[in-house]
Order: structure tokens, then sequence, then C-alpha cells
């Protein structure tokens, strides 16, 4: 592996945010169908979304994790609770990696705005996609809903649709881009004008995966996925 600097990633939301189940299912069944042969999934963390991204269908699924602390304890559960497919944990980022080591598809779930020049890890990640394969970004939308929440824990913005399509490599074709999680807006609206909360609280995950979210999954299609607190945005190498 390539020598790497080390890396301490700031936030402790992962541990809260796992249990968001009803949320993870959601996207998960969005993106699903662009998940397939050797994936990279870029920041990894926990390994929270693996579990519902992976359903067996995948060749392999690379976790690729900067933080010791974060890579000890993906590495430890995939060993206990194996994917559906056969998979590896790697302490680095995407320049850790082989250079010629390519993947069908590359996903980045609540991680490119952890990344300062999100431009340039996109580049070098496209580099590794293969003809017809993926790109796939889940990022939380609209930089007017930053809170201390978002700065606590280390995002450097947030996106709506227009600055995430900017910052993908010209040599890939966009599939699709589109919002999710509409009721969940008024939630973070919340949170940036009232609470100015740097951390949410259990019960308050607990009430939006448990009672936003379904509603959002009913209203989100009624809108034609045109708001949401949440962007995705998936690119093609055709």
């Amino acid at each position: 592996m390539t020598r790497m600097q080390p890396y301490s990633y700031v936030g402790s939301e992962l541990e809260v945010f796992q249990h968001a189940r009803r949320w993870k299912a959601y996207y998960a069944s969005g993106l699903r169908r662009f998940v397939a042969g050797d994936v990279l999934e870029v920041g990894a963390g926990l390994g929270a979304t693996c579990r519902f991204l992976c359903d067996g269908r995948q060749r392999s699924w690379t976790c690729l994790e900067p933080d010791q602390r974060l890579y000890d304890v993906l590495a430890a559960s995939l060993k206990t609770q194996p994917l559906a497919a056969p998979a590896r944990a790697v302490l680095g980022t995407v320049a850790s990696l082989p250079a010629d080591e390519q993947f069908d598809s590359i996903l980045y779930v609540d991680v490119l705005e952890h990344i300062q020049d999100d431009r340039a890890e996109l580049v070098a990640s496209a580099a590794r996609l293969r003809s017809r394969g993926y790109l796939v970004v889940l990022a939380p939308a609209h930089q007017t809903l930053y809170s201390p929440f978002d700065e606590a824990i280390g995002h450097f913005r947030r996106y709506d649709k227009g600055s995430l399509l900017a910052a993908a490599p010209l040599d890939l074709q966009l599939v699709s881009a589109y919002y999710l999680d509409a009721v969940g807006v008024a939630a973070s609206l919340a949170n940036r004008l009232l609470l100015r909360s740097s951390m949410p609280t259990p019960a308050q995950i607990k009430l939006w995966d448990g009672v936003l979210v379904p509603v959002s999954r009913v209203v989100d299609p009624i809108l034609r996925y045109s708001v949401g607190k949440s962007v995705v945005a998936i690119w093609t190498r055709s």
C-alpha cells in the first residue's frame, strides 16, 4: 500500500446515523441497480452503507477508509459479519490503491462533502472507472442549510444539483441527478434556524428516520424528486 499521511475523521455522528435504517433502505433502493461488478466504496466508515447496497450480485466489494479507528472497526465487522459478496477493507484513499486497479462502480455516500478538493477527487476516481461503469454520489443538499452540525463533522460544503454536476469529470456522461427526502428539508431548516445543534440526538434521528423518511418516500415521487435534503448524481463512462 502506498504510504499515506495519517487521517483522523472529525465527526462522531456515524454511530448515531448507522441506526437510520429506513433512510439507508430508501436511498439504496434507487442506487442498487448501478452497483454491480467490482465495487469501490470510498469513505466506507463503519460499514453501514455497504450492508444495504451489497446484495450478492457484485463480484467484489472494496471498502476504502482513511481513518485508522474506523478502519479497525470496519475490518473487524467484515470478518465477523461478512457481506453478501467477497469484501475487503483497505486503509487509505483512492491514491493508495494499486495504479492499475479498476472498478465497475465507485460510490461516495455522504463522503464527497468531507473532501476539500472534490473535483480532483472525482477525477482520480473516474480514472479507475471501467467502460460502462458508474460513479455514484449522494451528498447533503443546499448550502443554505449549512449548520453547526455540518461544521462540527467536517463538511466543506453542501451541494445542489448544479454545484455537484460542476464537480464531475468532463469525460463522464450524466445518467441521473435528483433530490431525496423532501420532508427532511423542514427538519434541516429547523436545525439551521432554530436549534443550531452541532449534533442530532438519537431521539431526533429516530423521529426523522421513523416518521419523516417514510413520508418522504410518498412525497418525493409526487414532487418528481425536485426537492430534498440530499442530492444524488450518477455518471457513467460510455
